[in-house]
């Protein structure tokens, strides 16, 4: 029961209740402690002296956004009223708010003065010598005090706000710090892999060359000047992304061109490369509409799914299809819904008798098009092939998957009832 009510007080003092106590404590407790002041100096009985007391305390309520006025509110029941805590209450929260040498000074005068003066001025005998030096050190200790202490808990809130400050610069230095290490690190790997890819595809490249040149068969030779040319573009690319390494960011090393990058022109020398049975139905003009951004991206798909034939379906056939995709259709092309197959279908007609015509209908459906859709669709795995042994480390479809998410665009990779499998990308044109 005891624990229980102490978690009900600890949450309550968590809670709002909690939250709006702390936030009026230093209003009513200094006003509370006026009163009380009064009270116990000049009674119950509502005179003039209670008055102007209750008045100064009444007035500290409004100390924090106006402590000059307050202060001075105060010095009437100081002097007539012989209180303490309202007028030093004021001057501590004159030094905290606006601590002004010549200010705090004349405030420090003010209340000596209405300190060391009785009410009314008649009693004030000037020979009393020894009494006048105790009121007149009371009133400096009196005036002395609360400025110090006021001063005392400015100078510290100065210092935790600097100390805070010197937080955030000093977690902003690390942070460039951090970045400056990585930007180096990946520098360094860059040269690495450099070194080492580069050095081993060179390597493949004089082998193809020296089998192009020794051999007679007529499709070895084809085959060694295939192996030649992948290799070359397999060394431009790495390049490429060597120098998008060793930049400072990936978007500006792009943006300054270090190689040319693919896109839907380069799309049929790569099937035509791919050592794969593949059927290549293009309803799209290269560069018509949308951005080189999402030309790379179906690029970049195709490319990554072709591989992944080779790996795991070979003998397969393979059919690639790349359309523009219209507003009203592109949640069921995204769905692979049988009417959106239909509607690519008959997309691709049109496209045809399009292009028989001039390309003109072709050029301006792109230009109207809602985004670009690249569909890879295999069929199952030829029984009798060799499945090479290639290394992977199935990232492969999660990366595209995180490409066409960063362009605003979906993908879909899935097995087919007939034992095959299909990758299907959707992206936007207005992401790039």
């Amino acid at each position: 029961m005891v624990d229980r009510g102490e978690a009900k007080g600890r949450a309550l003092a968590r809670g709002v209740l909690g939250r709006r106590l702390r936030a009026l404590a230093p209003v009513v407790i200094p006003v509370l402690l006026a009163i009380a002041d009064a009270m116990l100096v000049n009674g119950l009985e509502l005179d003039l002296e209670v008055g102007v007391s209750m008045l100064a305390a009444a007035a500290l309520m409004l100390r924090r956004r106006f402590p000059l006025l307050v202060f001075l509110f105060t010095l009437p029941g100081l002097y007539i009223g012989y209180i303490w805590f309202a007028p030093m209450i004021g001057l501590y929260t004159l030094a905290v708010r606006r601590p002004g040498r010549a200010r705090l000074g004349l405030c420090a005068v003010l209340l000596i003065t209405a300190h060391f003066f009785p009410y009314p001025l008649s009693d004030f005998v000037l020979t009393d010598y020894r009494e006048n030096t105790q009121v007149l050190i009371d009133a400096s200790v009196t005036s002395a005090a609360p400025i110090a202490l006021g001063l005392l808990v400015r100078t510290r809130q100065e210092l935790a706000s600097r100390i805070e400050d010197l937080t955030r610069s000093r977690r902003r230095e690390h942070r460039l710090l951090a970045d400056r290490v990585k930007t180096t690190e990946r520098a360094r790997l860059a040269r690495e892999m450099h070194d080492v890819v580069a050095h081993q595809v060179s390597l493949i490249s004089l082998q193809a060359g020296a089998v192009q040149v020794s051999t007679e068969d007529a499709a070895a030779r084809a085959g060694a000047t295939s192996i030649r040319e992948l290799s070359v573009r397999t060394l431009e690319e790495l390049r490429h992304m060597v120098g998008v390494l060793r930049a400072d960011g990936g978007e500006a090393a792009e943006a300054d061109g270090l190689a040319p990058q693919p896109d839907l022109e380069e799309l049929p020398r790569l099937i035509e490369m791919s050592a794969l049975d593949v059927t290549y139905e293009g309803g799209v003009v290269a560069g018509a509409s949308g951005t080189k951004t999402v030309e790379r991206a179906a690029f970049r798909t195709v490319q990554e799914a072709l591989t992944n034939i080779r790996k795991h379906a070979p003998g397969a056939r393979v059919r690639v299809r790349v359309d523009p995709v219209d507003p009203g259709d592109a949640v069921d092309a995204v769905r692979g819904g049988g009417s959106g197959r239909a509607g690519s279908s008959a997309r691709a007609g049109s496209s045809a008798r399009g292009e028989g015509a001039g390309g003109t209908g072709r050029a301006e459906g792109c230009r109207a098009a809602h985004g670009l859709r690249v569909e890879i669709r295999n069929g199952p795995p030829d029984a009798t092939a060799t499945v090479p042994a290639l290394p992977g480390g199935g990232h492969g479809l999660v990366g595209l998957r995180e490409r066409a998410q960063s362009l605003g665009g979906t993908l879909e990779a899935r097995h087919t009832s007939d034992g095959g499998f299909v990758v299907r990308a959707e992206f936007p044109y207005g992401a790039g």
